[in-house]
């Protein structure tokens, strides 16, 4: 076992404390009410959803300091890490936790769909550490009111991952095997592309369409060929692609932000590194996760770094997808 493994427990239970204060939150308040601007950050909007975990992490956190040592950069506590135990130095510090304490608000606080904790775990090499540094990565569905069950996944790298389901009433947990998609073919599977927002969807739907007429070809009268997910949460995509529901996803929203400042609009809200900390489960699975111009997808572990990432559920359908993709970005002049 790593060094890393150490923290897979607390990290587990930490999880599960947070998930269990949204939920708890969730069946209090009315969805207008977590749906209330908390403040404004340079990275996202914090609602009032956001907000409630806010105690429970730190907290706990605190209480990890008395074994660990790490530097914490997570959405919605803040501008800049923050160093545990409290009063030591950047340098002292073993490990940089990258954490989205949720990850999908704007489903959630409207009851429509489950968000996700995500949290990677990667050696301290100060401002450099990236993605690809990551050792230990879990992912915890906060699942809807009338929902009891929730998944969580984690991995070590090079250890493999784990998966399991609990019930939230019985406190039951069961072994989950979630695997990926064998199919060759996005066709009658979902394949998408993210366009979640207003500011450029005319574009990403056109690069969309191209990408599966050129694979597909034109649909018989009254059939469809392949279907799309709007998952507003970069960690339940992953998870879509994991679990074997999706086939193909990508989020090319960065690449728009030339378009929009000639549009007169401004920037794009993108995925940003925490949203993607816990890539290293879908890679020990067999997703391929790259960037958009088809290298390993990588950032460094900060608040601010807009990401594109494509994922495909297996080298098949990266295959067939990514000529056709690459074509329509080349064609709009958007690979470097």
């Amino acid at each position: 076992m790593t060094e890393a493994a150490g923290l897979l427990d607390p990290l587990r239970r930490l999880h599960d404390g947070l998930r269990d204060a949204i939920v708890a939150a969730t069946e209090r308040q009315r969805g207008a009410e977590l749906a209330g601007v908390s403040r404004e950050e340079t990275a996202d909007t914090i609602y009032t959803l956001d907000a409630i975990g806010e105690d429970v992490l730190l907290a706990s956190f605190d209480a990890l300091s008395g074994d660990h040592a790490f530097v914490l950069i997570a959405e919605g506590l803040g501008q800049g890490p923050r160093v545990f135990p409290r009063g030591a130095s950047e340098s002292e510090a073993r490990w940089r936790i990258i954490m989205d304490p949720v990850d999908g608000t704007r489903g959630l606080m409207y009851q429509k769909r489950s968000a996700w904790i995500l949290t990677g775990v990667a050696p301290n090499r100060g401002p450099r550490t990236c993605l690809l540094d990551i050792v230990l990565a879990i992912q915890t569905e906060i699942p809807l009111v009338k929902q009891h069950l929730s998944d969580q996944l984690w991995s070590i790298k090079g250890e493999g991952s784990g998966a399991e389901r609990s019930n939230r009433l019985t406190g039951e947990r069961t072994h989950l095997d979630l695997r990926a998609s064998s199919a060759g073919t996005i066709d009658h599977g979902f394949a998408t592309v993210s366009r979640f927002f207003p500011g450029a969807r005319d574009e990403l739907g056109a690069i969309d369409e191209e990408i599966v007429n050129g694979i597909l070809g034109p649909a018989a009268p009254g059939k469809a060929r392949c279907f799309e997910d709007q998952y507003i949460s970069s960690g339940g995509q992953l998870y879509e692609l994991m679990s074997g529901h999706d086939r193909f996803v990508a989020d090319l929203r960065p690449l728009m932000n030339g378009l929009l400042e000639a549009r007169g609009q401004p920037r794009a809200l993108c995925c940003h590194p925490y949203d993607m900390c816990t890539l290293l489960i879908a890679a020990e699975r067999g997703v391929i996760v790259t960037d958009a111009a088809g290298r390993p997808l990588d950032a460094p572990l900060d608040l601010e770094t807009d990401v594109s990432w494509i994922g495909y559920a297996n080298d098949a359908i990266r295959r067939q997808v990514e000529p056709v993709l690459r074509a329509a970005l080349e064609k709009r002049g958007l690979l470097a």
